[in-house]
């Protein structure tokens, strides 16, 4: 069995069952809601214990439990740009608000990243007159860059508090 083989049972029993994401992540737990459906959908995994859940939530073989447990190929079979109209606006507001994002982060933190590993996010509905809306806080460890060979009294990493003469 292929993961996205998996990834269709998985969603097949959903509907049968009539199962919302909701109690299916409450049912393995133990995690963000967001990390159970991605490892669900074969875009993340899950460790031992909760693969154990799910494999029993959805009565899933030895094997294929295993396969919940292995890193999968992330971002495998999502075309670039996206052409689901949702997922396209995530990309949007990347492409579109990134350079803002990464001068404001730069100016606040220094030369680095902000992590998608150490990184957690939630999402929210918020009750609107003129339509729900739909709320995202995401928070990633700044990871600033290793200026390698760095001598003496110059910095070793690129944090803004270090970027002192």
């Amino acid at each position: 069995m292929k993961r996205q083989q998996l990834t269709e049972k998985i969603l097949d029993i959903k509907r049968e069952k009539g199962w919302s994401w909701g109690y299916i992540t409450e049912e393995i737990g133990g995690i963000s809601p967001v990390l159970i459906v991605g490892a669900l959908l074969g875009q993340q995994r899950l460790v031992k214990p909760l693969a154990k859940k799910a494999a029993a939530l959805f009565s899933l073989s030895a094997p294929e439990e295993a396969m919940l447990n292995e890193i999968p190929m992330r971002g495998e079979g999502i075309p670039m740009p996206p052409s689901d109209p949702l997922i396209y606006r995530f990309y949007e507001l990347v492409m579109i608000n990134g350079p803002a994002w990464k001068a404001l982060i730069e100016e606040e933190f220094g030369d680095g990243i902000m992590s998608a590993i150490d990184f957690d996010m939630e999402m929210e509905r918020l009750p609107n007159e003129k339509g729900d809306r739909v709320k995202f806080t995401m928070s990633g460890k700044f990871l600033p860059y290793k200026y390698y060979d760095a001598e003496q009294g110059i910095a070793p990493l690129g944090l803004a508090e270090l970027d002192v003469e």
